[in-house]
């Protein structure tokens, strides 16, 4: 919790928005990683773990780092500022690759030297016992580094000077009047840090040996080639550490910089811009997308259609109608409908309730995807992909073509899972087919009761004799029993016959919005929601980086 507190204090002290645009460009390299170029964001990477370290650490310190080649003079420059022999100087220099450190106000900087990586016993402290000397407290949170010669043939060197240099807060490049142009600090150092130019200071050393004539010729040549670099705003201090001249200057420079504590803050700042441009340059400047409605449906009509939709559907009218003739048919013959195979239990499929139960058990029996069905599967996918990267920069373009794949090989056995686990409804007849069928058989009756009166009527001669018989409208009542019967029968029939088709459509109907539901529900999964992911990405690093460079 203190490690927290901390960092807080640190945050509110070096600026409100430098947390602020850290969690921007953290936002935007988490967005960028597998998308955008390795090397980019693991620079990013860097500098959002470097600039976590740093706020965490003193901020009542800036760490500056006097840099330069062999023979500049910069460990010289080092101890004039010090006021004390710190650092070996010429044939005396040590061949080791660790800086030297020197701090005014020990108190919170040995977390920032462990984080610098300085060994203890290359660290001196101006308030220490070694220091007898009574100065001026201009200095005071100045930690001073006296980083290895950069141009040393110990690979060593270089790299802990490389690693040095992205971590201080202000850098001093101490140049000599005979190498001043040497491309290997411009090209390797002073150009690239074009975007830190207030963070730095360059001295020309040994300013002495240089003939009075010649001296501001010399600085304005150092004052072009630091131009060329795109350093204007960098200022040019001549110095002789021998003598002392300049070093004045120099410590007040220093001393302004870190009194007003901007420098730790322009470095992070410095930082997180030259990432967070590299990322906006990568990523392009298009504006965010999202997937058209209409392409989105192409696409699920197209799987629908290769994972036998039309069938199924096809299959559920058939089933419901021969379900529903069989139930409300004639019933001496209905029996007849009940002998043709069910549609739906041919393609293996569920009918109700038990579509849960068999949909894990069995695969269906849907008819293989046709080639041309696949090919406006493919179509369809390519489409979609290309209508939600256009504009985009192709590192983003390929990442929405690999996420539309991405799942394909799971599509067929997706789709046949979703289409045979649907409630299809097809198994349960409306509530009407019942009474129906109680009415069908009282008809039957009836007109069964008539005809047997019929015949019994007829063989006993009753008719011939003059028997009474009753009747209805002048008809006998056997024959009205019988022929009103059968004819309702068969007007019942008729009747039922148009609902049942009227029925099996509209549970067709029913199905196809259903399995149309399954379908839309794999498509999205399989291959929308990862084309909508790598979207949400772009739109969360084109967020990031505004936030990084406000």
């Amino acid at each position: 919790m203190s490690g927290l507190l901390e960092g807080a204090k640190n945050l509110v002290s070096r600026g409100g928005d430098l947390g602020e645009r850290l969690d921007g460009l953290n936002a935007a390299t988490t967005a960028a990683t597998g998308r955008l170029d390795d090397g980019i964001v693991e620079d990013a990477r860097t500098v959002v773990n470097k600039a976590q370290g740093r706020l965490k650490l003193s901020a009542d310190h800036t760490v500056v780092g006097v840099a330069g080649a062999t023979g500049s003079g910069k460990s010289s420059t080092f101890n004039a500022l010090t006021g004390l022999e710190l650092s070996a100087v010429g044939v005396r220099r040590p061949t080791t690759s660790w800086a030297t450190a020197c701090v005014w106000g020990s108190e919170g900087a040995q977390e920032l030297l462990e984080w610098l990586g300085i060994p203890e016993r290359h660290q001196t402290t101006r308030d220490s016992m070694l220091d007898t000397r009574r100065e001026g407290h201009e200095l005071d949170g100045v930690v001073l580094l006296d980083l290895p010669d950069h141009d040393s043939t110990e690979v060593s060197h270089h790299l802990e000077v490389d690693r040095l240099v992205e971590l201080a807060d202000m850098l001093v490049w101490v140049l000599d009047p005979q190498k001043y142009a040497d491309a290997a600090i411009h090209d390797r150092y002073l150009q690239p840090l074009r975007t830190h130019s207030e963070i730095m200071v360059v001295v020309l050393n040994h300013i002495d040996r240089v003939p009075e004539d010649r001296r501001e010729a010399m600085l304005g040549d150092v004052r072009r080639l630091l131009d060329q670099d795109g350093l204007r705003n960098v200022p040019v201090i001549p110095v002789s550490a021998k003598l002392g001249w300049g070093i004045p200057q120099l410590k007040t420079e220093i001393a302004q910089r870190a009194a007003a504590k901007r420098a730790n803050k322009s470095r992070l700042s410095a930082d997180i811009k030259t990432a967070a441009v590299k990322l906006a340059k990568a990523s392009g400047d298009a504006k965010p997308r999202s997937l058209a409605k209409p392409r989105v449906e192409a696409l699920e009509d197209a799987i629908a259609e290769a994972a036998g939709v039309p069938t199924v559907v096809d299959a559920v009218e058939r089933s419901v109608r021969t379900r529903a003739r069989a139930a409300t048919g004639w019933p001496l013959v209905s029996w007849v409908s009940r002998l043709k195979p069910d549609p739906l239990k041919r393609l293996h499929l569920a009918l109700g309730e038990e579509a849960t139960q068999l949909a894990g058990r069995a695969r269906t029996s849907l008819p293989q995807t046709t080639a041309v069905e696949r090919a406006r599967v493919d179509t369809e996918v390519r489409q979609l992909a290309d209508e939600a990267g256009a504009g985009l920069a192709s590192p983003w373009r390929d990442a929405i073509r690999r996420a539309s794949v991405s799942r394909m090989d799971d599509l067929a056995d997706s789709l046949d899972a979703s289409v045979g686990s649907v409630d299809l409804n097809a198994e349960r007849l409306p509530m009407w087919t019942g009474l129906v069928k109680v009415l069908q058989w009282l008809l039957i009756i009836v007109a069964g009761v008539g005809l047997v009166w019929s015949v019994a009527l007829l063989l006993s001669g009753a008719a011939a004799v003059g028997e009474v018989t009753p009747s209805v409208a002048g008809v006998e009542l056997p024959y009205v029993l019988f022929l009103g019967g059968a004819g309702l029968g068969l007007v019942l029939w008729a009747v039922c016959h148009l609902l049942v088709i009227s029925t099996a459509r509209r549970r067709a109907r029913a199905a196809d919005a259903r399995l149309r539901t399954a379908v839309a529900d794999v498509s999205r999964e399989l291959v929308v929601d990862p084309i909508e992911t790598e979207l949400a990405a772009y739109s969360a690093l084109r967020h990031g980086v505004a936030k990084a460079l406000r």
